[in-house]
């Protein structure tokens, strides 16, 4: 069965700057989108419906001038219109108060009363409360902060070393911010699927660093020995699983399934990010601290 040739790299053509400028290039401008973003909406990214509330209908295909039929049917614009060409259906989302509710009623259903009234047939529909989507944005926070707290307790306590857990923890964060900046440029809501992505990338980060520092720092042989040795389980390893999001992420466009998709392209932007942000970024920190002569 023939192996994945990864290609060797001549660490010693480069300096510690050369290798680093890249990374936090790209790492400022992720920072400075999310940032812009922040001070425009209030939020990092586009929330998703799971976060801010609204509600949600799934209407039957209405056949030709689609677009023209859903803008009139209903007293405001949808937040989105999503065609799922698989089962004929579109998914419109509206934010919670788009719609004017006489007497306080619930929007879903006058949604639902505007939308049989157009003439459409209804596959399903739900909604959720603002607080319920505050609540839920607030505990997906919660779990993200505690996946990177839980990460860097665990690099510091194996590698027992400022310098290397840094390292670690630096190329993590990398790997979450630049897919999140490219969430904004793409338009991708941040959802409770797309978190679950950036919960797997930083799983994903750790395993491809902590083998690097491990076998740099734990292992016998030199340091551009020990990388290139890293490098050819790490890189494989990296490769295959963005090949198998690729093919994912395609499967799931064409048969239309939105939050796979997005999921799908979270996941290899960051998995791309992540071959970038260790074997460049990490390997720059830790030649710098090796020749130190710092114990680990």
């Amino acid at each position: 069965m023939a192996q994945l040739s990864v290609p060797t790299v001549d660490y010693t053509q480069y300096s510690n700057r050369q290798l680093v400028a890249v990374p936090l290039a790209l790492l400022a401008v992720a920072l400075l989108v999310i940032g812009g973003w922040y001070l425009l909406t209030g939020a990092p990214a586009n929330l998703g419906l799971e976060f801010v509330g609204g509600s949600e209908i799934r209407i039957d295909d209405p056949g030709d001038n689609a677009a023209q039929q859903i803008e009139t049917a209903f007293s405001a614009q949808p937040d989105s219109v999503r065609q799922i060409a698989a089962d004929d259906t579109y998914i419109l989302t509206f934010s919670e108060g788009a719609v004017d509710t006489p007497d306080g009623g619930n929007q879903l259903s006058v949604l639902e009363q505007q939308a049989e009234a157009a003439g459409f047939s209804i596959q399903a529909s739900s909604s959720v409360s603002p607080s319920f989507g505050a609540n839920t944005q607030t505990i997906a926070l919660g779990g993200v902060l505690v996946a990177f707290l839980g990460m860097s307790v665990l690099v510091f306590v194996m590698f027992r070393s400022i310098a290397p857990s840094v390292a670690v923890i630096a190329s993590a964060f990398s790997d979450v911010v630049l897919p999140l900046a490219m969430m904004n440029l793409l338009g991708i809501n941040l959802s409770l699927g797309t978190v679950a992505a950036l919960l797997m990338l930083i799983g994903y980060s750790v395993d491809s660093d902590i083998l690097l520092n491990n076998s740099i720092l734990r292992e016998s042989g030199d340091f551009y020995e020990s990388t290139s040795r890293a490098m050819r389980t790490g890189v494989t390893m990296t490769l295959t699983s963005i090949a198998a999001m690729a093919v994912m992420t395609v499967a799931a466009y064409l048969f239309g399934i939105q939050i796979m998709t997005a999921i799908g392209i979270v996941l290899v932007v960051g998995l791309l990010a992540d071959l970038m942000n260790t074997y460049l970024l990490n390997v720059s920190l830790l030649r710098w601290y090796v020749n130190r002569g710092v114990n680990a």
